[in-house]
């Protein structure tokens, strides 16, 4: 059974920093380029951060740029989102994701592309 598991989320102040972690089951991680998302009530699902299979390759959105990072330990299974100098917009639910491709230098930032996801974990900034 393909399973993500998120952890690490929490109540933090602006400022601060927080670092999520996705723990992968049930396929061959080193094969998958890894993805997160965030998610507010009555919002679409939003892309922040990619990383390749190899971890060689990210790209993220604007709104995160400089701010977080995206890593992978394909002997831990495992991605993380770093995520420093935090907002009060950064508040949502996170969730990490996964793409099974053969394309090592597709970087996916469509959520439509994903068809592995994680149950979210919540982040909220407070001011």
């Amino acid at each position: 059974q393909v399973q993500l598991v998120e952890s690490g989320g929490g109540l933090v102040q602006a400022g601060d920093s927080l670092r999520l972690s996705c723990a992968a089951s049930g396929l061959t991680f080193s094969s998958v380029a890894m993805g997160w998302f965030r998610q507010i009530p009555g919002k679409d699902r939003d892309f922040v951060i990619f990383i390749s299979q190899s971890g060689g390759s990210t790209v993220s959105a604007d709104s995160v740029k400089g701010r977080f990072t995206i890593s992978r330990d394909n002997a831990k299974n495992t991605v993380y989102l770093q995520m420093n100098s935090l907002k009060p917009e950064d508040t949502a639910v996170y969730y990490c994701a996964a793409v099974r491709s053969r394309y090592t230098s597709t970087m996916y930032t469509n959520s439509r592309d994903y068809d592995t996801w994680g149950q979210g974990t919540q982040v909220t900034v407070s001011s």
